[in-house]
């Protein structure tokens, strides 16, 4: 079985096992996506769920973020971790997209990651979810771990997985499968204790039997 072959038939079985695919992280609009996948950076998505209400609620323009204290969104936004670097890229985003993107948020990896605090990941994830952009691959630590694990790749290096990845999965499906790969990932492609016995994909994965 090819590469191409493999990736293929992991997208049918994650589909199948997982066929809500859907980013985990509540949000109603780009922005409000954009920040809560800044804050989601060394922190689980649940906790920024549990954060981002009352941020939201708080701060509803870009105006307002723009305008905000940095000392307010820094306490709201404390038990997400790096909150001070988090609330000065969220102010400096709003800034951003309202003084250089008319207000929208860009709908390409090499605007987006102009903006403070945003990298290919979350670039990736907004043209995906929001823009319904073809061949977008989000490197998130679940699917770095997965691909490896299956031998679609032999690297840790998000970008090259990025790279790797867009070649091979349908550019159809290349979002969805990443959000079914934090799906698997969770429940049981774990870091540590993977349950490959339980695992839809072992009989292509190169890493079943070896843990």
């Amino acid at each position: 079985m090819t590469k191409a072959e493999k990736a293929v038939t992991a997208v049918a079985l994650l589909k199948k096992e997982y066929p809500d695919a859907i980013c985990s992280l509540v949000s109603e609009d780009p922005f409000q996506l954009l920040v809560a996948t800044r804050l989601s950076a060394q922190c689980t998505d649940a906790r920024v769920n549990m954060v981002t209400p009352a941020l939201f609620a708080k701060y509803k323009t870009l105006d307002d973020y723009a305008a905000a204290d940095v000392k307010d969104i820094e306490q709201i936004i404390h038990s997400c971790g790096f909150f001070r670097q988090k609330a000065k890229d969220i102010i400096g985003m709003a800034a951003g997209v309202r003084d250089r993107f008319g207000g929208r948020v860009p709908d390409n990896v090499e605007d987006l990651t102009t903006l403070p605090g945003v990298g290919r990941k979350t670039a990736n994830l907004i043209c995906g979810d929001i823009y319904n952009v073809p061949s977008v691959v989000v490197a998130d630590t679940h699917l770095i771990r997965i691909s490896n694990r299956l031998g679609l790749v032999a690297t840790k290096d998000p970008y090259k997985v990025e790279l790797a990845l867009r070649a091979l999965l349908p550019p159809t499906e290349s979002n969805d499968f990443c959000h079914r790969c934090v799906l698997h990932g969770r429940a049981v492609c774990d870091a540590r204790k993977p349950q490959c016995e339980n695992c839809v994909m072992r009989e292509i994965c190169e890493s079943y039997g070896n843990f």
